[in-house]
């Protein structure tokens, strides 16, 4: 494993950009076999922004025509465990009766942030709602749901990077990876 020093912080990178890159291409391509009407893609913000820019991009290359609303959802705040509460501070303007939404998030961990936005857009009338997550840490699991399209499996550690923060710091490397010491 490759570890880079990033400031007086150690990070071991779990993927790095050539593998993030690879596995969206694959995803978008997954995505485009489904046909879901009408696509609309929901980044759940903030931790997803990266991963949904360059999924947008992927399935553009597809030949996909997605519109894009975001959605701001709190389950963390400044902890590094969820609270166990979603708040939503910021709504999606777009009506979505009748569409296919794609819910786009960093990391799938307790499942209650997914699941709560999966379950909204459904009770708005979606003709069809599915999740893609670049991570998924099933071991964090609390609520049932599972996403439709998986980047990769991650380790039951906190990771940062492509968009995850600590305390707002990381975001903006091209990797992701965990935070050794400093």
């Amino acid at each position: 494993m490759k570890t880079v020093q990033i400031g007086s912080h150690p990070i071991d990178v779990l993927f790095d950009e050539a593998t993030i890159a690879d596995r969206i291409q694959a995803i978008a391509h997954e995505i485009a076999q489904d046909d879901l009407p009408r696509l609309l893609v929901v980044p759940i913000l903030k931790g997803s922004f990266i991963f949904a820019a360059d999924l947008m991009r992927a399935l553009h290359q597809t030949g996909l025509t997605p519109e894009v609303d975001f959605m701001m959802l709190a389950s963390y705040r400044e902890q590094t465990e969820s609270s166990g509460t979603v708040d939503i501070l910021r709504d999606i303007e777009t009506d979505v009766r009748g569409r296919g939404v794609l819910i786009v998030d960093d990391i799938l961990e307790s499942g209650r942030t997914l699941a709560f936005a999966k379950d909204l857009m459904s009770a708005r009338g979606a003709a069809a709602v599915k999740t893609c997550v670049l991570l998924d840490k099933p071991v964090r699991r609390s609520a049932d749901i599972a996403a439709d399209y998986v980047g990769f499996e991650c380790p039951d550690r906190f990771v940062v990077g492509y968009g995850m923060d600590m305390a707002h710091a990381f975001r903006e490397l091209p990797f992701v990876g965990v935070v050794t010491g400093g």
